[in-house]
């Protein structure tokens, strides 16, 4: 009997110990062993007939009365493995052998929607209450374990670590019966049936409908219905949790009976899987091909209306929604300049809650900067009207920092669908300048522009009508294209002065402070460059560059784009019948406020030689009316006098080279401009003229 007593205190099978035991303990022992595993077999296959707790007790007595215990657990664990693998995981498998090979489109037909979650739910209740009744028969055997202990107080403790431990490796048994027999398109059922609930309830909230049936309330763990104050509108309303919707509650059921059977995981990724594939056809659906309107904000309000309401509710369910007094509550997501959610009372949202919150909004952000990306040649052709999707996408960079995607994506869409030899310089030129203006509001730093305009340039630089057409956009009405739609007529660079005009009345000069303070504010204000910039171009560098400095960078320098200027100034007042070169005097203030004056003198004496021409024409006219000459020949019946007469006297030596050609005109015509040269030498003696008659236009009246 002291053996024995010895034997039932070790944790562990001692079979040395047998070697001392008599023939009678032998067969008391196996009698005792071959008992335990009939009771345990025939309980395991659910026996009616048979008590097992009131049968086996005595047995495990026995037993642990030879030190056989860790045999008397190895043995029933192995019989409960078994016991699960046959009865639960198989035919838990079973019913998902038909969508094997089950396709999107049969996943997303209603009916398969429907019969799909039946079989789920189906399928979950029956494994459940299978894992249920092996847990029942497992606390059976640690309730006769526990009966062999001496109730002594530090046992207590023991027997309370052996209960946790033997129930922890029930759960690895499950769960790991399961993982080795796990279908591969296991996770593509949970996903589908997920999304098919979640595309349910974002209806239900559209509809702003209600189910009818609610979450029974009871005082052992189910939850309160709460209500959420929302401030996601104007109107600060009062909007019902979904907690107490009986959709939820389904959902939450299944995701608990996936955590018991431990896929906690799996069922986690797949409703997280869902709710990415509904944001992301949300965003695709508010954000389209109409990019007059900002969405972001629409888009962010419909994360709290359904996503957010439903994980909140689904962790309420599952006991992780709200804390009380914990240091996460002032935690906010850092994409958001307001709160989602005032929570009533006490309440303050989990950890959980807040990554979700961050993970839906910078999912959200990323899915419509990729749009907005893939779409970027569109919106900057119809820009300024796409101005509210460039700052949409302008706030999704900041918070994605994805701009190298954004340089790489448009320089592939700008090669493949502008820089051919079909598009001409005026269009490519025209994009170029609205790239310009439309990135420099997403990176007003300019270091990014820089890499993207880049190939641009290199391109025009190849073509032979680059500088023509540069000039051309810069000094006609609507930048060389007067036909353009909603044109104003003006010039480029009329519009170009307008907009540092108002950038140096909205901030201050680099270059100066007016005093120690707002030198001190601009310090503070500084912002070190991107690692993407040039480091052999200085950030101050960077901000003065603009859009007629880039298009001049393509041309290589301002010397190359004045003398085209000269060329096109002199070929126009040339052609001009009148005098009037108003719009060429305020083109040339422009361009000498941005070239210097030394550089535009030419072209000013150029003006000038027109003013000076009208003011000659008119004084060789009173002239001749005051000595009221005959006329000076007739052609025919029309008379031909100074007063038909109107010369363009230019200085030759400040116009660019001019191709005269010989031309025989009638001798009265050359008698005219004899005589008008004449009364020109008499007025600026002792200049004289010296007529490019093959540049001459006469009205045939």
């Amino acid at each position: 009997m002291a053996a024995t007593k010895g034997l039932s205190s070790s944790p562990t099978c001692n079979l040395a110990a047998m070697d001392s035991l008599n023939e009678n303990s032998i067969g008391e022992m196996t009698n005792s062993w071959n008992a335990f595993c009939a009771a345990t077999e025939a309980q395991l296959r659910r026996d009616e007939n048979l008590s097992f707790a009131s049968d086996i007790v005595p047995r495990v007595r026995t037993l642990c009365g030879y030190g056989l215990q860790s045999l008397i657990v190895e043995h029933f664990l192995c019989s409960v493995e078994k016991t699960f693998e046959k009865n639960g995981a198989s035919r838990f498998w079973k019913h998902f052998d038909a969508y094997n090979k089950m396709v999107v489109q049969d996943m997303e037909d209603m009916d398969q929607q429907g019969e799909m979650q039946e079989v789920l739910h189906t399928a979950l209740e029956q494994i459940t209450s299978e894992k249920q009744y092996l847990e029942k028969c497992l606390l059976v055997l640690i309730h006769a374990l526990e009966t062999c202990r001496e109730s002594k107080p530090e046992e207590t403790a023991q027997s309370d670590a052996e209960r946790n431990y033997l129930l922890l490796k029930y759960q690895l048994i499950v769960t790991s019966v399961l993982m080795t027999s796990l279908p591969p398109h296991f996770p593509d059922v949970l996903q589908w049936y997920f999304k098919g609930r979640l595309e349910e309830l974002s209806a239900m909230m559209a509809t702003g409908s209600e189910y009818d049936n609610k979450l029974s309330v009871d005082d052992e763990g189910d939850r309160d219905c709460k209500r959420v104050e929302m401030d996601i509108d104007e109107n600060q309303h009062q909007r019902i949790v979904l907690g107490n919707n009986k959709l939820v509650k389904n959902i939450g059921e299944v995701v608990c009976d996936l955590r018991h059977l431990g896929f906690t995981s799996m069922a986690e990724d797949a409703y997280a899987s869902a709710i990415f594939l509904l944001l992301k056809g949300k965003v695709h659906e508010l954000a389209g091909d109409d990019f007059r309107f900002s969405v972001l904000d629409s888009i962010k309000q419909w994360i709290q209306d359904v996503p957010f309401q439903f994980l909140h509710a689904l962790l309420a369910y599952l006991g992780d929604s709200v804390s009380y007094g914990s240091p996460s509550s002032g935690l906010k997501s850092p994409l958001a300049s307001h709160p989602s959610y005032k929570y009533c009372g006490n309440e303050v949202p989990s950890e959980g809650l807040i990554r979700w919150q961050l993970r839906l909004e910078y999912f959200a952000y990323e899915t419509l900067q990729d749009l907005r990306i893939a779409k970027l040649f569109e919106i900057i052709v119809d820009y300024p009207d796409s101005s509210p999707a460039i700052q949409d996408l302008k706030l999704c960079l900041e918070y994605t920092g994805q701009h190298s995607k954004l340089v790489d994506s448009f320089i592939a869409a700008l090669k493949y669908r502008l820089l051919t030899a079909g598009a001409s310089t005026n269009d490519i030129l025209h994009q170029y300048v609205s790239t310009i203006k439309a990135l420099r509001t997403v990176d007003p730093a300019g270091v990014f522009l820089e890499s993207v305009g880049e190939p641009i340039r290199e391109y025009l630089k190849g073509r032979k009508d680059t500088i023509k057409c540069i000039v051309t956009m810069l000094t006609d009405g609507a930048g060389g294209n007067p036909t353009e739609p909603g044109s104003t007529g003006d010039s480029l660079l009329e519009e170009l002065n307008r907009d540092e005009e108002n950038q140096e009345s909205s901030s201050f000069d680099d270059d100066v402070c007016t005093d120690d303070k707002q030198a001190w504010i601009n310090a503070q204000s500084w912002e070190p460059d991107p690692v993407e910039a040039d480091p052999l171009k200085g950030s101050r560098y960077r901000r003065k560059v603009d859009i007629l400095g880039m298009i001049v960078g393509i041309i290589g320098s301002k010397d190359q784009l004045v003398n085209e200027y000269r060329v096109m100034l002199a070929e126009k007042l040339l052609n001009k019948s009148d005098y009037d070169i108003d719009s060429e005097i305020r083109t040339l203030e422009l361009l000498k406020i941005h070239f210097g004056e030394s550089s535009m003198q030419k072209c000013e004496i150029m003006l000038n030689d027109l003013i000076d021409s009208k003011r000659m024409n008119t004084n060789i006219k009173k002239a001749t009316i005051k000595q009221q000459p005959k006329p000076v020949a007739d052609i025919g019946e029309v008379e031909l006098s100074l007063d038909n007469v109107d010369a363009t006297i230019i200085s030759s030596n400040f116009w660019p080279p001019i191709q005269d050609e010989a031309l025989n005109i009638p001798g009265p015509v050359d008698q005219l401009l004899s005589d008008y040269a004449k009364k020109f030498n008499e007025i600026k003696t002792p200049r004289k003229l010296l007529w490019k008659r093959s540049l001459g236009v006469v009205k045939v009246k």
